[in-house]
């Protein structure tokens, strides 16, 4: 975790693991006071919410064989850990179906509260006094408007694959970014970057060996370049 942007990552590739279809993203100064993530997946079922800030604890590698058939982002079990390592983190998290979720306090690496309450189903995660422990690496970080900026960046990259998720960011009450759902990739970039777009790029794609590529691209390139 070296910035806020990181902690951005990490909980948005967790949401969208979960099937998220609805995530809102709130940050405060610029995401170094604070970050708060809502979704409305899957969430985590009761008794797994404390060991989710285990390290190399996850629920997304069951056998060996898995290791070679990785469809989620964050199968390491280190972005929680990692966060809460630097910061306080609280999560509310509730399953679907599930009558009560579970809310849970962690600051520098130490569970605090622990106690099932009422909350949507889904996850919702604020992580505050980011670096606080740690004032060096407090001190290295930009002005509020460059790392909201990263914080953006992130996101945009992030979600822009991701057709079926919607995305809202605010920010001192303000919309900076809205990623509406899309039936096609290239009507998410035009509605994400700018309609200027729609008309200066091409479908690309490319298919070997089990894996395949598809995206967008300006004309005229070579497929290396793309």
């Amino acid at each position: 975790i070296e910035r806020p942007s990181s902690i951005v990552k990490e909980l948005l590739e967790n949401a969208l693991d979960a099937g998220a279809t609805d995530i809102s993203v709130d940050l405060a100064g610029g995401g170094k006071e604070r970050i708060r993530i809502g979704d409305n997946g899957s969430g985590i079922e009761p008794g797994d919410v404390p060991r989710a800030f285990d390290r190399h604890a996850t629920s997304k590698i069951l056998t060996v064989d898995d290791l070679y058939d990785v469809r989620s982002f964050g199968f390491r079990g280190e972005a929680l850990p990692s966060i809460a390592a630097v910061s306080r983190v609280e999560m509310a998290t509730r399953r679907r179906g599930d009558v009560a979720g579970t809310r849970i306090v962690v600051e520098n690496g130490r569970i605090l509260e622990n106690e099932a309450v009422g909350c949507p189903e889904g996850t919702s995660i604020t992580v505050s006094r980011i670096f606080e422990s740690l004032p060096v690496r407090r001190k290295f970080l930009r002005q509020d408007a460059t790392e909201q900026g990263h914080c953006l960046d992130i996101l945009v990259r992030v979600l822009l694959p991701h057709r079926h998720a919607r995305a809202v960011v605010t920010a001192a009450g303000r919309t900076l970014l809205e990623i509406p759902r899309t039936e096609s990739l290239l009507e998410r970039i035009v509605l994400t970057l700018g309609s200027d777009l729609r008309n200066h790029l091409v479908p690309v794609g490319q298919e070997t060996s089990g894996m395949r590529l598809s995206g967008s691209a300006p004309p005229g390139r070579s497929s290396a370049e793309r």
